[in-house]
């Protein structure tokens, strides 16, 4: 049977991201997504916002940590990974984060007021031994 594992957000950073190398040297960058919406009907609409980790690697790591800041705001693809471990107390513990493949910057060059910004809707892919092709 096939699987698919596949998704798309629009958000903002909410932390600069952290950029790390793995001993063999490769990048890995961590950063956090704020992804707003509304729910309700009518006159009880409420903003909402949800939160998801993102890891991205290689070049597209290097590139993100040396253009996105807190507030940037991005288009991520990449895919979903469950973390499993074992706390100190023995607890069994999980999370799932998204292992983007595809980093696009949505914020003009205006309004990051940084001269080395990328080019308007730039989008970076990444290749990641972690990363199967579909």
């Amino acid at each position: 049977m096939p699987t698919f594992n596949r998704v798309i957000l629009v958000g903002n950073l909410t932390k600069d991201p952290e950029l790390r190398y793995t001993s063999g040297g490769t990048a890995i960058a961590n950063f956090s997504l704020a992804v707003n919406y509304k729910t309700g009907k009518g006159d009880t609409k409420k903003d909402e916002v949800d939160f998801f980790d993102i890891e991205t690697w290689e070049k597209t790591a290097e590139l993100a940590s040396q253009y996105l800041k807190k507030g940037s705001s991005v288009l991520i693809e990449g895919r979903l990974k469950q973390d499993r471990w074992e706390d100190e107390s023995g607890k069994k513990r999980s999370r799932i984060k998204i292992v983007a493949s595809e980093v696009q910057f949505l914020d003009s060059k205006k309004d990051s007021g940084a001269n080395s910004q990328p080019e308007d809707n730039e989008k970076y892919s990444g290749g990641n031994s972690d990363m199967a092709p579909f």
